[in-house]
């Protein structure tokens, strides 16, 4: 092969390669969001997706409680149903989660919270069971759509009890802790004393 051919070949490489470089640079100031730190990750239920935000009726059907009224806080996004005999022996363990980390000092973020969502069809036995199971958080909100719930759709959730943890950013860092699996990831995330 000739100088001049090998040359020629190499500065097409060349060219291509800072081509793909521009437009590599390009998209990520794209994906920048408006504070500019920091790429705005893709919505989705995977870990490291943004959550998709939810809003639903509390359990009196007098309000609205979004999921992103929590930006700021580790919070614990919760399917689980009245009828659920898996989510009711695990209600124990979200409460003491609840109990231990809703005031506990986060490296980054302002807290824990819980924000249970119930694929209950009666709004009376999703009540029951908020009150029997001690269930004292306020973030509790349904459709009543069972398992055509619009939430349980949006994440894809198939079996209860299932959970997804995400960060003060609305990412998801779990999902499906159950157990002492959740408290040893927020331990993770909480100031050492």
């Amino acid at each position: 092969m000739k100088f001049s051919t090998l040359m020629s070949k190499a500065r097409i490489v060349t060219v291509a390669a800072v081509a793909l470089l521009a437009i590599y640079g390009f998209t990520a100031r794209l994906e920048k969001d408006a504070s500019g730190d920091q790429a705005t990750a893709k919505v989705g239920t995977n870990i490291g997706d943004k959550a998709p935000e939810l809003a639903f009726m509390n359990p009196d059907s007098t309000k609205v409680l979004k999921l992103s009224e929590l930006k700021g806080k580790y919070v614990l996004i919760d399917f689980w149903a009245s009828w659920c005999r898996p989510c009711r022996m695990e209600n124990p363990n979200v409460v003491a989660a609840y109990d231990k980390y809703n005031k506990a000092s986060f490296k980054t973020g302002k807290g824990f919270e819980v924000y249970s969502v119930s694929l209950d069809r009666s709004r009376e036995s999703w009540k029951q069971a908020i009150a029997a199971d001690g269930l004292k958080w306020k973030y509790h909100v349904s459709d009543l759509g069972f398992w055509n719930s619009k939430g349980a759709q949006l994440y894809g959730v198939n079996s209860i009890p299932m959970s997804f943890l995400i960060d003060p950013n609305g990412v998801i860092i779990a999902k499906n802790l159950r157990g002492m699996a959740l408290h040893q990831e927020l331990d993770k995330h909480v100031k050492s004393l």
